[in-house]
């Protein structure tokens, strides 16, 4: 297949390799709002360069891979949408919910294919676990732990747009937590702390924790942070009546035990998501490409980034007014 890359930044230039070694493309073509870093990128991947997104669309691409910021999301997928080209989007469609809604109209109402970016959905160790409660190997669940931290704070000009921690960092734990259960977040309470003076310019926090219902019953606790001096740490653990599992604990996980006779890591902590989720990425465009090559429906739809967007925006209520919020006061 002949795919389009809208994006050649990081997330766009690691997608770009996955793409070019796929066995279902033979073509690529790039473009970015800064056309000299798509053409470096198109160099170094042997692809072809196009001058807007418009211009790749109208090259007779099968798919196209969004990978922009993401302010530039939903404008890029009613382009697609109407051009009736298949999308993969990373997250998140938008920072509110108007502008996804309509993105999520146009999508059915065209009965468009648009795949979202939630990689850890194509994880082997949180498929294991998903398949574990599905299956009741777990029995009936109670509690979830939900963890992400990344070692450093990015740049303050990524901060300002990034819809905060819990829209940009904590989504993913929304989103795969729900789905690990195949439950929906009914209640959420949430608290953060801003360490630094970047997150506080920007009404934002670097250090966050909350409390999730979720319509089973089951509570999940969840903790994000911005600075974690051992690396990339990314973890989920299920607590059932016959078995208690967790997800993400390896020789890399960057935590270090201080019992009595037990080493420390011998191995260096994942560094960053490309480091910890390499596998997943590819599952998840191979996923993508195949979906759209076998014409079957899309393995994590439209509507999931609506799901994870209203709990996400339900904590960040939640931390402003210091109280537990229902979902449904959001949308």
């Amino acid at each position: 297949m002949h795919i389009g890359l809208i994006g050649a930044g990081r997330i766009g230039s690691f997608h770009g390799s996955t793409l070019k070694t796929d066995e279902l493309v033979d073509r690529l073509t790039i473009t970015d709002s800064d056309l000299g870093r798509a053409s470096k990128l198109a160099r170094q991947l042997g692809a072809d360069v196009a001058e807007t997104p418009s211009a790749l669309l109208a090259a007779g691409v099968d798919a196209v891979v969004i990978a922009a910021a993401t302010p530039a999301h939903a404008e890029l997928l009613h382009l697609a949408v109407d051009a009736g080209c298949p999308a993969f989007c990373e997250k998140p469609v938008a920072l509110d919910l108007r502008t996804t809604d309509a993105v999520i109209e146009h999508v059915r109402r065209e009965r468009a294919f648009v795949q979202i970016g939630f990689q850890r959905r194509f994880d082997a160790g949180y498929r294991a676990a998903r398949e574990a409660v599905s299956s009741g190997a777990v029995g009936q669940v109670h509690l979830v732990r939900l963890a992400t931290h990344d070692p450093a704070p990015p740049p303050e000009a990524y901060v300002a747009e990034s819809g905060g921690i819990w829209l940009d960092l904590a989504i993913h734990d929304f989103d795969i937590g729900s789905w690990v259960l195949s439950r929906s977040v009914v209640e959420v309470y949430a608290d953060g702390q801003a360490h630094d003076g970047v997150f506080e310019r920007h009404l934002d926090v670097d250090a966050a924790c909350a409390v999730l219902r979720y319509v089973g019953g089951e509570l999940g606790v969840l903790s994000a942070s911005r600075n974690d001096p051992r690396g990339y740490d990314v973890r989920m653990e299920v607590f059932g009546l016959r078995d208690s599992l967790t997800v993400g604990s390896d020789g890399r996980t960057p935590l270090r035990s201080v019992e009595p006779d037990i080493e420390p890591p011998r191995e260096k902590g994942y560094q960053d998501f490309v480091d910890r989720f390499k596998d997943a990425y590819q599952v998840e465009l191979h996923t993508f490409l195949s979906a759209v090559k076998d014409g079957s429906a899309s393995p994590c739809p439209v509507t999931a980034a609506r799901d994870a967007l209203v709990v996400a925006l339900a904590a960040d209520r939640s931390r402003r007014e210091h109280r537990p919020v229902r979902i449904q006061e959001i949308g």
